[in-house]
């Protein structure tokens, strides 16, 4: 994917409704790309700020898309720890099943 397909994620990223494939890949071209983190500083500090102003609330914009980012990563994080667990898991009912078949058959 190029620059310009990852700028169309960036809404779905600042309003978290990606998918977990998504999410990733836009995570790691988060980590060499900076023409696409400062348009997702854009696009945060508009749609956020803009929200913000309209309640009236105090901001920390930046810490806040910060923090968005630091999130996100965490999600991508336990969903890769949850499918290790269930590849482990599964490993574990194999194990089990044929195990159990070489006790019958014996």
């Amino acid at each position: 994917m190029d620059c310009k397909e990852f700028e169309k994620l960036i809404p779905d990223y600042i309003a978290d409704r990606m998918d977990y494939k998504n999410l990733k890949r836009f995570n790691s071209h988060l980590e060499y790309c900076d023409e696409c983190r400062e348009e997702l500083t854009i696009q945060f500090l508009v749609t956020e700020g803009i929200q913000r102003l309209e309640d009236g609330r105090a901001f920390d914009l930046q810490g806040e898309l910060e923090q968005c980012m630091q999130n996100r990563k965490k999600k991508v994080q336990f969903h890769e720890t949850f499918m290790r667990v269930g590849l482990v898991l599964e490993i574990a009912a194999v194990c089990l099943l044929v195990g159990s078949i070489l006790w019958i058959l014996m």
